[in-house]
């Protein structure tokens, strides 16, 4: 058999979405015969470093931004020659389109998109300038896919693309090592016998995922239910959120214990799983806590909560920015257990085997390799 090496493209391992989605379809892939992995990146940094598996080759550009790796990429794509590219995040898809025309490559281009491009408010001074370049860029790609069917169709629509150029694969959440790491054992004192409820949140502290709207809910709920809240993740807006939680008066109820390398095991003793966003691309932690047999509650956000959850038949659905509304859905989850059983098999349609079986199809692996 003839080994083809497929290559992944990522700024860093920083603890995001996009750079969890990209090692599980390297483990993924680690299963299928004839593959040589590499994941390439601009700068080795970032928490999710320790788990690249050993297996895939991590080619470090070490031009820390991504903007300076196109010639670097460019070298990396001429030298190797892999079957295809899989980019993620819209300034790195930027980058690699324009290092494969650089190094004049036949290398098949699979850029991924994470967030609802018209939803999404990001503060860096690029955003503005993104989807112009995006529109012109994009189309020179050999495959465009969204992570959800409210992140192809919205892109569609904001780049003035034919509907259906961009396709639809669900992120690689559930594999048994999340469900191996789910029944790991928790040494926290809120999870002991008796404890009241524990109500959860994992992202990165950032305007994005709005906790400052889940504290305010949660604020809510502590006058009418003895309970606690745990958010796991690191960001900007960590003084903020504990400036908020002090003026509200919950800070012996509510932990920010920062980035958790295990989430999985919190998620599978956590009495109810917040989403909080006011957008996303397909929330991948939501699908992690439904596959950990955990009940959810989530904004309406674009996109993914709805598609996720089958328009609120496996989860509670709240509007956007409504803490009044967000605490009356917590606070149903105490009252009207969901459906364990119902909340496993719904997200454990979100498998890992399912994503890689299609990206690999984009990236034409079956029809080459030769036995």
């Amino acid at each position: 058999m003839l080994e083809q090496r497929i290559a992944f493209f990522l700024p860093n391992l920083a603890g995001g979405g996009a750079e969890r989605v990209a090692l599980n379809l390297l483990t993924g892939m680690l299963e299928r015969d004839g593959l040589l992995l590499d994941l390439v990146v601009a700068a080795t940094e970032g928490p999710y470093l320790d788990q690249v598996p050993e297996r895939v080759q991590l080619v470090n550009l070490g031009t820390g931004r991504v903007t300076k790796a196109i010639p670097a990429l460019a070298r990396y794509l001429r030298e190797f020659q892999p079957l295809a590219l899989v980019s993620h995040m819209n300034h790195a898809n930027i980058a690699a389109i324009l290092a494969k025309e650089l190094a004049r490559s036949k290398t098949k281009l699979v850029v991924v998109e994470h967030d609802t491009l018209s939803a999404s408010k990001s503060r860096l001074r690029r955003s503005k300038f993104l989807p112009p370049i995006m529109k012109l860029l994009y189309p020179r790609a050999d495959a465009i896919v969204g992570v959800s069917q409210g992140v192809a169709e919205d892109l569609d629509t904001q780049l003035n693309f034919s509907p259906g150029t961009v396709k639809t694969v669900y992120n690689p959440v559930v594999d048994r090592e999340l469900i191996a790491k789910a029944q790991a054992l928790v040494e926290h004192p809120w999870f002991a016998p008796d404890s009241p409820p524990v109500f959860l949140a994992v992202g990165r502290l950032s305007p994005q995922k709005d906790f400052a709207n889940l504290l305010a809910a949660f604020a809510l709920v502590r006058q009418r239910h003895a309970a606690r809240l745990l958010i796991l993740g690191e960001g900007e807006n960590r003084s903020a959120l504990e400036a908020q939680i002090a003026e509200l008066g919950i800070g012996a109820d509510v932990s920010l214990p920062g980035f958790v390398p295990n989430p999985y095991a919190y998620m599978s003793k956590a009495t109810t799983f917040v989403l909080s966003s006011r957008w996303e691309g397909l929330p991948t932690v939501l699908i992690e806590a439904m596959a950990c047999g955990c009940a959810v509650v989530a904004t309406d956000c674009p996109s993914g909560p709805q598609e996720i959850l089958a328009d609120g038949k496996y989860g509670l659905l709240v509007p956007i920015a409504d803490a009044s509304a967000l605490a009356d859905a917590m606070l149903q989850t105490l009252e009207v257990p969901m459906s364990k059983s119902a909340s496993i098999e719904r997200g454990r349609y979100f498998s890992a085997e399912r994503a890689v079986d299609e990206y690999l199809a984009l990236c034409d692996y079956r029809s080459t390799i030769e036995v």
